[in-house]
């Protein structure tokens, strides 16, 4: 666990050195759900990044060389990078995750939110990837966040980003998200 000012630090200098490359991107985990909710700690930050003609991976590197802070960890054998980020101690762990495989594929004002100088991806998006997520590894920290989101910002998610089916089932089997899945789906006519 780390305090989340700490991670908002680490991801605001990743991100600088993201828009200065040129590179989009959006920040992902329940880091997110920690700032929402005003929790003093979280355990998980990424970063969604794009990768036009070019990997994100290699994007991610190239942005990132020859910047003493930013550690490049590289696992070929399970198609992961990782930036650590080493001005802090213990340093700061960020998972880089290519866009369209986690989080949506175009990061633009549609599918970001900026929080501060920070950018994330937008309630629905959020939604969006832990629910592929959950459905996937049944993870119950997941379902936790995904229920958090729901509950609390429906009002702010695009029924048309979100799985049917999958939220159908995340329903019912999590009944606390029920009335806000309800209601989203009367917002849009569906129910």
């Amino acid at each position: 666990m780390h305090e989340v000012s700490r991670l908002l630090q680490a991801a605001t200098a990743l991100s600088q050195l993201l828009r200065d490359a040129g590179v989009p991107h959006a920040f992902h985990g329940n880091v997110l759900t920690a700032l929402l909710s005003k929790a003093p700690m979280a355990d998980e930050i990424s970063c969604i990044v794009e990768g036009g003609t070019v990997h994100p991976f290699r994007r991610v590197r190239q942005a990132c060389a020859n910047h003493e802070d930013f550690l490049i960890v590289a696992s070929p054998w399970s198609n992961r990078l990782h930036v650590k980020y080493q001005r802090l101690i213990p340093p700061i762990d960020i998972e880089i995750l290519p866009a369209g495989e986690e989080g949506p594929r175009r990061l633009d004002g549609a599918t970001v939110m900026m929080m501060g100088r920070v950018p994330f991806l937008t309630i629905t998006e959020f939604i969006r990837a832990k629910l592929k997520a959950w459905s996937i590894r049944g993870s119950e920290r997941d379902a936790q966040e995904i229920t958090f989101a729901m509950s609390r910002y429906w009002n702010r998610v695009d029924l048309n980003r979100i799985p049917e089916q999958e939220m159908n089932d995340f329903a019912s089997r999590f009944p606390a998200v029920a009335p806000a899945w309800q209601e989203l789906k009367r917002k849009y006519g569906m129910s």
